[in-house]
């Protein structure tokens, strides 16, 4: 016996109530079974789409698979139907699909013909794994693939033959990957060799879907083990070729300090990476794409990279092109790794850390330096050393002075002022040199220094001519 939550059993009930079968089934079983808090329930009955829609108020049917969407809102808020205003967002859905059997899979993807199915038994039989193939409505368990005992073994296995498994949905070899990569589980070894076997089928599914499936993957607390998964199986191939060479590239060589090749380093930097954003993570994975490109080993033996950083950001350019990220997101990728090969010489000055800052962006100053620390943790160094202690808290302190005219304590409404001018250029460049001057370190940031130094210059302007230029 399984305790579901009462929102979950509720739905269980109603329909039992209206005399049909109904159980919970899928990861959100799987996630209770391991003690895991879950959301976004999934059932499955003998009811037909039909009769769902007619128990539950808050239900919608909008595709040919028989999956009813069931509203869920915040208990206690009810929600609101005001003309001309958009109804109450409801807090989760859960997907209520009437047991079905499939047939044909020609894209890889979505069947061919649907026919509704007549037991749990049936429906289950078209999971893609075990773990995930188990149904309960709060009295019983029903599990014909031993689900429970591969949660127990810490196994990934397809229901049935994986090969049928993966050439119904192709994009199930990733889920298996990537499902392994969150539980910290393995994939048995019948199903790793399918999908080693049918990882060019890959190519059949949106790269969307795969992108997508990336993302969660690189999310995983496994992520660097499913990286070295999905090269192993051949999958790597169909996704991020450019990091297979990456693998074939040696480091270790006299004067460096890497011990391992390029894509080694580069799994390793991901493990060690200390952010959770995917993207991140993904440029940690990315940062070092060029170097297979600029690699060159002289007559002593040593091994350089030279501009592989820019070679990289090409090659990433091309990466989040195929994978269709958002602009936001390829901007974000390419500046994390066109600029990632930045220096922590406490000699820098003041003005060379706010040309840093200005590439880099203030807002992607922490992913950077999460880059730099799984960097440096999968090359084999300290997580840290008194360099790049000393690298933070100047960025902390130079981020204190002002980066554009736009942070000056003053405005071109004081120049105006003081001048006795109208808008235009002038007063651009009388806050330019303001604010060089400021940067320089000449003049300090506060509004009554500002205001003596326009004074300042006012005779100066005078006396230069251009005064009338500015009148």
């Amino acid at each position: 016996m399984i305790k579901l939550p009462k929102q979950a059993q509720a739905i269980i009930d109603t329909l039992k109530r209206a005399g049909f079968e109904a159980y919970a089934v899928g990861g959100s079983v799987r996630d209770l079974l391991m003690d895991k808090s879950t959301k976004g329930w999934d059932f499955t009955t003998n009811a037909r789409p039909e009769e769902i829609l007619k128990l539950f108020p808050d239900s919608f049917y909008d595709n040919q698979f028989g999956t009813v969407g069931i509203k869920i809102f915040t208990p206690g808020v009810k929600e609101v139907h005001t003309p001309g205003v958009d109804e109450l967002k409801p807090a989760d859905i859960y997907e209520i699909t009437t047991y079905r059997s499939e047939q044909g899979y020609k894209d890889h993807r979505h069947p061919d013909k649907i026919t509704w199915g007549k037991t749990i038994e049936e429906d289950l039989s078209r999971r893609d794994f075990t773990i995930s193939a188990i149904a309960a409505d709060g009295k019983i368990l029903v599990d014909p693939y031993n689900g429970q005992k591969d949660l127990k073994d810490k196994i990934i296995r397809a229901v049935g033959d994986a090969n049928t498994r993966f050439a119904e949905d192709a994009l199930r070899m990733m889920r298996a990957i990537r499902i392994a990569a969150e539980l910290g589980f393995i994939i048995d070894e019948k199903t790793a060799a399918a999908i080693t076997s049918n990882a060019a089928l890959l190519v059949k599914i949106s790269i969307e879907r795969v992108r997508d499936e990336l993302f969660r993957l690189l999310g995983a607390p496994h992520a660097a083990d499913a990286i070295l998964v999905l090269k192993n199986t051949g999958l790597l191939h169909f996704i991020v070729p450019e990091l297979e060479e990456a693998f074939g590239t040696p480091q270790k060589s006299p004067l460096r300090h890497h011990i391992y090749d390029v894509g080694t380093h580069s799994v390793m930097a991901l493990k060690y990476c200390p952010s959770s954003d995917p993207l991140v993570r993904l440029a940690t994975l990315l940062h070092d794409i060029g170097k297979p490109k600029t690699f060159h080993k002289d007559a002593s033996g040593v091994i350089t990279f030279y501009n592989h950083e820019v070679v990289g950001t090409r090659i990433t350019r091309t990466i989040a092109q195929r994978l269709r990220l958002s602009r936001h997101q390829s901007e974000k990728l390419l500046t994390l790794i066109r600029w990632h090969q930045f220096s922590v010489d406490e000699r820098q000055t003041d003005a060379a850390l706010r040309r840093f800052i200005r590439r880099v962006g203030k807002d992607n100053l922490p992913d950077m330096l999460a880059l730099r620390i799984g960097d440096r943790l999968g090359g084999g160094a300290r997580e840290t050393s008194w360099r790049l202690e000393l690298f933070k808290k100047r960025l902390e302190e130079v981020q204190k002075l002002a980066f554009t005219v736009a942070d000056l304590k003053i405005d071109g409404h004081d120049v105006m002022g003081e001048y006795s001018i109208k808008p235009g250029p002038a007063v651009g460049k009388i806050l330019k040199q303001l604010f060089d001057e400021v940067e320089a370190g000449k003049l300090k940031n506060e509004r009554e220094a500002l205001l003596q130094r326009i004074k300042e210059l006012k005779p100066i302007v005078i006396a230069s001519g251009a005064w009338r230029s500015l009148s």
